[in-house]
């Protein structure tokens, strides 16, 4: 938190045209700070209130524009309620829908646990929905909550912890043990647990970027995260020959399933992740008579629900994972694939934008229909005992299955990466145990080389 005392003071502005039209301008250390009031006399006696601070000799913060007594009476005040509550309201424009969602949920789960001791609300799973659905989500303000939720959220308001609270590690330990159990009081998924303190420790963050803290009070604390395995398994990841039987179960369903053959093949062929199948276009594709072609990925369709996004609409067009939103991302399909997509757009054309797949009434393929088609082919495609094993339980196995073959096959696994829209690390550490396989290739490969050089180093040179 930076302080100055080189504080400067504009005379009150009037502009007619807004709300609160007098608004009083100053600066601290070049930074320039203002505020708007109804009326002339409010915006007088406020910045007369703030002359008198500065010439009483004190500092005024850079970041707020405050006299540092106001800034230690707001943050005496402050609960860890209205620094999540700020936090939403800051980040909601420049944030996408299913971003909005995981971080309310994060702060739904956490906000019950930092209470004043002996506090507890008669109906968790009340408070729990008022802080999920409406204090955390600000779409919702727009509309009252609900009375339920009204009572929720006063009593949350009274006995939320102030954040100068946070700094002790009980109380922090108490919010991190509160993301591994869901509210039936069973462990919640590690990855699930990861996620709300990946957003736990922004919004602490961002306290410290308030002058709360001089660090980050996470930052040091002994406490054991959740074990998450990023490994994929391959027992879940089917073979090439598996993978065929499953594609033609697929085309066999009635209804949806010869449509959502290629869509599968999108997963294995070309490793793509849903999202960006669904949102795949014909003009994208080259896909020629013969030989290999090319699919130019540039984004994909994720889905947020209509109380996330600005539109609400349930779905949102997402930039490719990890990549700036202009940026495309190459990847070459072989020829079998190429003739599979051929047929389908012969078959079913494409959606008026282009999409290669769409559902019944012209709309975004839905997750839960793909899943109920793969549940069935796994049913009609696998032995009893394939279908009781984890092999290919989720359509996402099929990226997994398209991935491994690669590095099967000896793709270098900088290119399978490049592929795949990951990073070389990620590649690496999902993918080890194939890896595995690919490093005892490659040093047999290695070996062979020495021992013939070895020879020629000796004289045994072959004649001819």
């Amino acid at each position: 938190m930076a302080m100055s005392y080189n504080i400067r003071f504009w005379e009150i502005r009037e502009r007619p045209d807004r709300r609160k039209p007098f608004q009083i301008r100053w600066t601290v250390n070049g930074r320039e700070k203002s505020e708007s009031f109804i009326a002339f006399a409010l915006a007088d006696s406020r910045r007369a209130k703030l002359m008198t601070a500065a010439r009483e000799g004190e500092p005024f913060d850079e970041h707020t524009g405050l006299p540092a007594s106001e800034l230690r009476s707001i943050k005496q005040r402050t609960t860890w309620y209205d620094l999540v509550h700020e936090y939403i309201e800051q980040r909601w424009e420049r944030t996408p829908g299913n971003t909005r969602r995981t971080l309310a949920d994060a702060f739904a789960t956490v906000t019950p646990a930092l209470v004043r001791p002996g506090a507890a609300y008669s109906d968790p799973r009340v408070l729990r929905r008022a802080l999920y659905s409406w204090a955390f989500n600000k779409k919702a303000w727009e509309c009252e909550p609900t009375e339920e939720w009204l009572h929720a959220l006063d009593w949350m308001k009274r006995n939320s912890l102030p954040v100068s609270a946070l700094a002790e590690a009980d109380v922090l330990r108490r919010a991190l043990d509160a993301m591994c159990r869901k509210l039936d009081g069973k462990a919640a998924a590690a990855k699930t647990a990861r996620r709300k303190r990946a957003a736990f420790n922004e919004a602490l963050n961002t306290a410290v970027e308030k002058g709360y803290f001089a660090e980050n009070p996470l930052k040091g604390l002994r406490w054991q995260a959740p074990a998450v395995s990023e490994e994929v398994d391959p027992a879940a990841v089917p073979n090439p020959a598996q993978v065929l039987r499953l594609l033609e179960a697929v085309a066999r369903q009635r209804g949806r399933g010869p449509h959502l053959e290629a869509f599968f093949g999108c997963m294995y062929f070309a490793a793509m992740r849903p999202a960006e199948v669904i949102h795949l276009r014909i003009e994208q594709c080259h896909l020629p008579k013969t030989g290999w072609g090319m699919l130019n990925l540039s984004g994909g369709v994720v889905t947020s629900g209509k109380g996330w996004t600005d539109d609400g609409e349930v779905h949102e067009v997402h930039s490719l994972k990890r990549r700036a939103a202009s940026a495309t991302r190459p990847v070459p399909i072989p020829p079998q694939f190429v003739r599979m997509l051929r047929a389908h757009v012969n078959r079913f054309d494409v959606a008026p934008d282009g999409r290669l797949f769409r559902n019944q009434a012209g709309n975004y393929v839905d997750a839960a229909a793909y899943g109920i088609t793969w549940a069935r082919a796994r049913e009609y495609a696998l032995t009893r005992t394939e279908r009781t094993s984890r092999l290919a339980k989720r359509p996402y196995d099929l990226r997994h299955a398209g991935i491994s073959f690669w590095l099967y096959s000896g793709v270098d696994p900088a290119e399978c990466a490049r592929r795949a829209g990951q990073s070389i690390e990620v590649l690496f550490r999902h993918y080890a145990k194939f890896l595995d396989g690919l490093r005892e290739q490659a040093n047999r490969l290695i070996e062979q080389s020495m021992n013939e050089w070895q020879r020629v180093s000796q004289g045994d040179v072959p004649e001819g």
